[in-house]
């Protein structure tokens, strides 16, 4: 055989070895294996497998339940927990993949990562709870005695980016008239830990002001020379965690979806008067451990919705103490947005496309209840006493709400169209901001008559006093007030507490 054709040879032998190497390890060997683990191994207990994705917060507690994993087992459901150390961006990537199936989100976190995405992957399938005093804004009273004071180029917030105290700050930004503050005047750091740390070697002439959650907040507090200029008690629908689904694994697999909101409502029954207990617990789970009291006063600073309080969110039951979701939704992005936290709505003005109300409408069809005992719905609304004039005039002032300048019909106190729509968006305002009062000021011209221009202002407060009250204000929580002649024309809107 000639040099040439052994080398020919040689070579159809190795490509025909190639070739059978090849197949023995796609083909033969998987196919070996796989009856291998089908005779040695056994059939799975569960039918489905469900991926929450979440961070150690408190009040995600029930989610890391062990009586939320057992009722899952009892549907066949198998759980697995992906705790991603709050990193939103990340969490809703896994969710765009299909990596995660569900999540839990606060409603402006989900919005700023849709936002970065330039959509929206996943769909809001249930409220878990609010924040009712766990995140605050805390400094020190002689540097900053109300809000009005913020309103300086040197003041800087001390906060973790990203977090609920950073979307706190930015609803101060957004409702008060704070002009003069800087675009950005943020001073990130890495957790309230630090927040804390840093608020303990500050002087008290400093001008920061300190954002963050329990358990620093109490711990701030027993500081008397600090003040609470702001927190989630005092406000409504802002800070608000939700539990989120892939819209496709939504889609492929509602019923699963039920089930999951069925054990964590059940759950969440269950705990209802041990919660103190379940996140005592559950901190020592996460490696972040509080103490008995601290345990508490996380409690105190967190509103878990049961099932009926989420069917009123959802628009399913009528009832106008709870508010829906759909406005949480608009109102949390006209914050995000006014504050540059987004570049756009990510809803496009479509705050329904946010969330799918359909998975506990068919809970709520089933006559669903977590239990044999009846769950009610937790009176929301905040009813202001009455007061004396003595009383409004003594009033601490909080804050100045920023407003844009009302317009009236030359002359007179009739309110034109757009006058109406801003009143509007004040009314949102208040109704969020429940435990304050708010004195309507009329100013006046100080040319022509300044008699007869001071009447005119008022007038003017008198109908937006009015109208605010038309639109379901209670009357007791505002009064109109003749300001002093300043020059301008506006009407000034400020908040305040009584002084006892």
């Amino acid at each position: 055989m000639s040099k040439g054709k052994l080398v020919a040879v040689s070579i159809i032998w190795l490509l025909v070895i190639a070739g059978l190497a090849a197949a023995w390890r796609l083909v033969v060997a998987p196919t070996l294996s796989g009856r291998l683990l089908d005779g040695t191994g056994s059939q799975s207990q569960y039918d489905h497998r469900v991926s929450v994705a979440l961070d150690s917060f408190s009040g995600y507690a029930i989610v890391r339940s062990p009586e939320f994993r057992k009722c899952l087992v009892e549907q066949k459901i198998r759980l697995e927990l992906e705790d991603d150390g709050a990193d939103y961006l990340q969490r809703i990537k896994e969710l765009d993949r299909g990596r995660t199936d569900m999540a839990v989100f606060t409603i402006d976190a989900l919005l700023k990562v849709s936002d970065h995405l330039g959509k929206s992957p996943a769909t809001i399938v249930a409220v878990i709870d609010e924040t009712r005093g766990a995140d605050a804004m805390v400094a020190y009273q002689s540097k900053f005695p109300n809000v009005d004071a913020l309103n300086h180029a040197d003041t800087r917030f001390v906060l973790t980016p990203d977090s609920p105290s950073e979307t706190l700050a930015r609803v101060i930004m957004a409702q008060f008239k704070l002009d003069k503050l800087p675009k950005q005047p943020f001073i990130s750091v890495a957790d309230a830990q630090e927040v804390y740390r840093r608020f303990r070697t500050a002087s008290h002439d400093d001008p920061h002001l300190y954002v963050l959650w329990e358990p620093f907040v109490s711990k701030i507090r027993q500081n008397p020379n600090t003040i609470v200029l702001a927190s989630t008690e005092q406000t409504r629908g802002y800070i608000v965690d939700v539990l989120v689904a892939n819209r496709k694994f939504l889609v492929d697999n509602p019923d699963v979806v039920q089930e999951v909101l069925a054990c964590y409502f059940r759950t969440v029954y269950e705990y209802r008067d041990r919660m103190p207990e379940l996140v005592y617990e559950d901190a020592k789970r996460t490696e972040t451990p509080l103490s008995r009291k601290e345990a508490d006063n996380v409690v105190q600073g967190i509103r878990w919705r049961n099932t009926q309080e989420n069917f009123a969110h959802m628009g399913l039951v009528d009832n106008q103490s709870l508010e829906l979701i759909e406005d949480m939704i608009s109102k949390i992005t006209s914050v995000l947005e006014e504050t540059g936290a987004i570049t756009g709505d990510p809803t496009q003005g479509q705050p329904q496309s946010l969330f799918y109300n359909q998975a506990l409408a068919q809970l709520q069809q089933s006559n669903f209840y977590p239990s044999l005992a009846a769950e009610q719905i937790r009176e929301d609304r905040v009813v202001l006493p009455a007061l004396s004039d003595s009383d409004w005039d003594n009033l601490q002032e909080h804050g100045t709400f920023k407003v844009p300048p009302l317009v009236f019909a030359r002359g007179t106190s009739r309110l034109t169209s757009r006058s109406q729509l801003i009143l509007d968006r004040l009314k949102t305002a208040l109704v969020s901001s429940p435990q304050y009062y708010l004195s309507v000021r009329g100013n006046a011209s100080l040319k022509g008559d300044l008699q007869a221009n001071t009447a005119l202002a008022q007038s003017r407060s008198k109908a937006v006093v009015e109208y605010l009250i038309q639109a379901g204000i209670d009357k007791q929580r505002v009064r109109a007030e003749s300001g002093e002649p300043t020059g301008e024309m506006s009407v000034t809107f400020v908040l305040g507490q009584p002084s006892y």
